[in-house]
């Protein structure tokens, strides 16, 4: 994936002592994504806005707060956050890289 004419947001955003980092995209039209990384390990984010997260390479599995199951996605796959919930991710190896887009 490729993003044109976007502002780039040099400070990291460092998670889970490091285990998970972003950084943030500003588009003109004032939209925002972060492009991300997550080491192996199983992490819970709380949300605000509904967001959008493709799977840009690596695997992963995510379970949404109130559903029972984890459900398995590798790249390419995209999954949906509401607002004003959460969901937990795990990484069983290696390096899952995300595309997350902020929902209006």
């Amino acid at each position: 994936m490729e993003f044109p004419s976007v502002t780039a947001v040099a400070k990291a955003n460092v998670y889970f002592d490091g285990k998970v980092v972003s950084h943030a995209i500003l588009f003109p039209d004032g939209s925002k994504k972060t492009l991300g990384l997550i080491y192996a390990g199983e992490y819970h984010f709380g949300t605000d806005a509904a967001e959008e997260m493709v799977i840009s390479d690596g695997a992963c599995e995510v379970r949404l707060d109130g559903g029972e199951e984890f459900v398995g996605y590798g790249t390419g796959d995209v999954f949906a956050v509401p607002a004003r919930s959460g969901f937990t991710i795990r990484v069983s190896e290696g390096i899952c890289q995300y595309v997350c887009s902020f929902l209006p």
